[in-house]
């Protein structure tokens, strides 16, 4: 059952329900391409962004958000023992094979396996498939074995 809460967009009332997603917190603050969404927080800490995207947002009874310039941020993440520094909060197959391996292995025999721990809560530890993403933290762990399968 979804409920519907007040929250407060750029210091303005909205109705919303609540959990919601990222995509529909910026639609309905009318938030602008360039600009990111974060929720803010207490004390002597960073807000934290909101993605533009599909994953949902729990909200409680008038949360505050508010729009800013989009900050980068920097992961660091441990592939096969060497630390890698990512700027997205996300990292595919591909991209993990890529840090690993300059180039990466290819051919009819090779074979790519990759396995992760310490992730975030959505995806503690598991193993990656071609065409899979995972969302990542920093200090995340990927060990990516290479194979020849003849």
């Amino acid at each position: 059952m979804t409920d519907h809460i007040r929250i407060h967009i750029d210091q303005k009332p909205y109705d919303s329900p609540t959990p919601t997603t990222g995509e529909a917190l910026y639609a309905l603050g009318n938030i602008p391409a360039g600009l990111d969404l974060y929720r803010e927080v207490k004390g002597d800490r960073e807000d934290p962004p909101i993605e533009r995207g599909p994953e949902e947002v729990h909200l409680h009874e008038d949360a505050h958000l508010h729009s800013g310039p989009h900050q980068e941020k920097e992961f660091t993440v441990i592939v096969n023992g060497r630390k890698r520094v990512v700027k997205s909060n996300t990292l595919s197959f591909d991209q993990v094979a890529a840090l690993a391996y300059d180039p990466v292995p290819t051919g009819p025999n090779i074979l790519i396996t990759i396995t992760y721990r310490h992730g975030p809560k959505e995806n503690r530890e598991g193993e990656m498939k071609p065409g899979e993403t995972v969302t990542i933290k920093n200090e995340m762990i990927f060990n990516v074995v290479v194979t020849d399968k003849s």
